[in-house]
Parts: C-alpha cells; sequence; structure tokens
C-alpha cells in the first residue's frame, strides 16, 4: 500500500520560508514520510511521533500533528527540534495532504482556519 503525498500552497511557501532557516530541512521532512506517517499509518507502528487533532475527524478524513521532527540543522535537538507538521489523511485513498509546517519558538500553535479550510 503506497500513500500518495500532496501539499498546499501555504504549506509549500512555509517549507521555503523555513529552509531558509534550517538547510536540511528538505531532506529530513523526506525522512519524516517514511519514518512517521508510513510507520504510524501503513505499518501501524506507533513510535510516539503523531497525534491525532480532535474535533475535525470524519468518515473519510483526519487531521495529525507531528510533533516529534528530527532536523540535523538543529545540532543536539533531536526530534525535540521544535518544528512540527499538520497533515489531513484520507484514509479511503491512501492520500496525505500537508497543511502546515511551523516552527515553535515562532508560532505556539497550529493554524486552525488552514485546517477549517482543507476540510
Amino acid at each position: 500500500m503506497m500513500i500518495k503525498y500532496n501539499e498546499t500552497t501555504e504549506f509549500q511557501k512555509d517549507l521555503k520560508r523555513l529552509t531558509k532557516k534550517f538547510r536540511s530541512l528538505p531532506e529530513d521532512f523526506e525522512t519524516v514520510k517514511k519514518a512517521v506517517i508510513e510507520l504510524y499509518h501503513v505499518k501501524n507502528i506507533d513510535n510516539l511521533s503523531t497525534f491525532e487533532i480532535p474535533g475535525y475527524t470524519n468518515k473519510e478524513t483526519s487531521f495529525w500533528k507531528i510533533k516529534k521532527f528530527a532536523c540535523r540543522a538543529l545540532k543536539g535537538r533531536g526530534v525535540k527540534s521544535g518544528i512540527c507538521v499538520i497533515y489531513k489523511l484520507n484514509d479511503k485513498e491512501q492520500k496525505v495532504t500537508f497543511i502546515e509546517m511551523y516552527y515553535k519558538s515562532e508560532q505556539e500553535n497550529e493554524n486552525y482556519k488552514r485546517i477549517k479550510t482543507n476540510l
């Protein structure tokens, strides 16, 4: 079973902006897709990295937050880098849409307006 990945334009802007600050981010993001999303949603192995965002789930889609994101540009921090990723999972189509990426020192929580526009 393969998961298809998609990104919103806002997410692409977030990734581009944060990559200027953290150069290893694009490579680290590819690793997270395999080590967190595919591990949890395909192989059913919970490594306590991703958490469901309550209140937005329906029959086909659910919203998730990756809290443990290892970024090599943030040396010595490991998975507690402070980078968070919000994504929507469509179980039926096995499709993940990335909605938001942010750095905790710049933004406290996810942008609920973005989540609502992607319902």
